[in-house]
């Protein structure tokens, strides 16, 4: 057997956390399950006892996915997903009246309740906070050329404009940025790991590229992936039908299969870094 190198090492425990990342999430949410009962949607249980495992997953998602991002395409993709990632996991979803037991939102309609719209406000600037300091790190990183700006650049850009954005919304309509911010994030990530998906099936990395089958497993997850937002957004958002929780539960295995797929393609590579 190879002698495994402690990058190599790194990056295989790390490639393992983000995989049992979505995993504990799902777990929180089915043991908050008797206590809360179904609730409309896996975004829900973060009004429940769920909600520390709920955000700290996500979290652990956004790190491993910004360390793990690999090259080319992928790595742009794989980053803006990363950026998203805690935007799912500290903008609570909008609830109603009856939604969540116990919790009472004190607004006519479908609302952030008050305590956590206070923690809501502390999160966003420490987000934005934080992914300045990422830029700021990522320049010097480029101008050192221990990560060479031209295959940085797009993240960079990226960590500008979407922090920029968040901004201006929260800013300017603050009503719409808490009702619709959640949703867009969660629907936004899950689409940027359907089209990393189709990326490595149609243009994998020469250096290790998947087989022919993991390509069309490639393919698969992109296809469901996809149809499964779809369904989702058309079915649960716009015609008010109770399959939220089901398409989200779905959107989840579907990105642990994901990586695990990218986990076993990646589990040998002798150069995990960002250069070349």
């Amino acid at each position: 057997m190879a002698a495994v190198s402690t990058p190599q090492r790194t990056y295989r425990y790390l490639r393992l956390a983000l995989a049992g990342a979505p995993i504990a999430l799902l777990i929180a949410v089915a043991l908050a399950v008797p206590d809360a009962g179904v609730l409309p949607s896996v975004s829900h249980y973060f009004y429940t006892p769920a909600r520390t495992v709920f955000s700290a997953a996500l979290v652990a998602v956004a790190a491993c996915l910004l360390a793990l991002s690999g090259r080319g395409p992928q790595r742009v993709l794989l980053d803006v997903a990363a950026l998203l990632a805690p935007l799912v996991a500290i903008i609570p979803t909008p609830i109603s009246a009856g939604e969540v037991p116990g919790l009472d939102p004190g607004c006519a309609g479908a609302c952030v309740p008050a305590p956590f719209a206070d923690d809501l406000d502390n999160a966003l600037l420490t987000y934005l906070v934080m992914t300045a300091l990422v830029v700021v790190i990522g320049i010097v990183l480029g101008i050192r050329g221990d990560a060479p700006l031209r295959t940085t650049a797009p993240t960079l850009a990226t960590a500008v404009v979407v922090p920029v954005a968040l901004a201006l919304v929260w800013t300017l309509a603050p009503a719409a940025f808490v009702g619709s911010a959640h949703v867009v994030a969660a629907v936004a990530f899950f689409a940027l790991i359907a089209v990393t998906a189709l990326a490595e099936a149609l243009r994998p990395s020469p250096e290790h590229p998947p087989h022919r089958r993991m390509r069309a497993g490639y393919l698969v997850v992109a296809a469901a992936l996809l149809v499964d937002l779809a369904a989702t957004f058309v079915l649960g958002v716009l015609a008010g039908l109770p399959v939220i929780l089901a398409g989200e539960v779905a959107a989840l295995v579907l990105f642990v299969v994901f990586w695990i797929m990218q986990t076993a393609q990646k589990w040998s590579v002798p150069d995990p870094s960002i250069r070349g």
